[in-house]
């Protein structure tokens, strides 16, 4: 199969990020996963394939972001606040995603894709959605193109919904 280039998931570790490097394989991409915990890539069931780099990568250090990034074509942005024991979850999402825009310039992506969540942000929201709608803000405001997903709930053996 024809390789088709590298692209990096940030969130490789998640429900849904794990699922994708597993699809974006078997579509011919190379993938460099990027997670906060390298244990927790490590033992991944696509840590061992020819075709995936890990990389070891916090959405708040710009730095460590920018060189998890350098080389890929794009980057799934799958990156989330809301997990228990973290406050002001928020702040969190935006500090994170106003370095993603900055990181995905200054690595030379050709794009993000980025995975939100629904709402009519003319209508009253969850804080949850709120943050989902402002981190597609923010990185839509960026000169890296953006492709921006919208779901509902994803419910799934493993996923935090379930």
């Amino acid at each position: 199969m024809e390789q088709r280039g590298t692209v990096a998931v940030l969130g490789a570790t998640g429900y849904i990020g794990g699922r994708l490097v597993a699809a974006l394989l078997a579509s011919g991409w190379r993938v460099r996963a990027v997670g906060r915990n390298p244990e927790k890539l490590r033992c991944r069931p696509f840590a061992s394939h020819p075709n995936v780099e890990l990389a070891q990568a916090d959405a708040l250090d710009q730095s460590l972001l920018t060189e998890a990034l350098r080389g890929c074509r794009a980057a799934y942005y799958l990156v989330h606040s809301m997990y228990p024991g973290v406050k002001n979850f928020e702040e969190r999402d935006k500090r994170a995603a106003l370095i993603m825009r900055d990181a995905a310039r200054d690595a030379g992506l050709e794009r993000i894709i980025y995975l939100g969540g629904l709402g009519d942000p003319d209508k009253s929201l969850s804080d949850h959605l709120k943050s989902r709608m402002e981190v597609g803000e923010i990185l839509s405001g960026g000169p890296v193109p953006l492709t921006w997903l919208r779901a509902a709930m994803i419910l799934g053996s493993g996923s935090a919904s379930f």
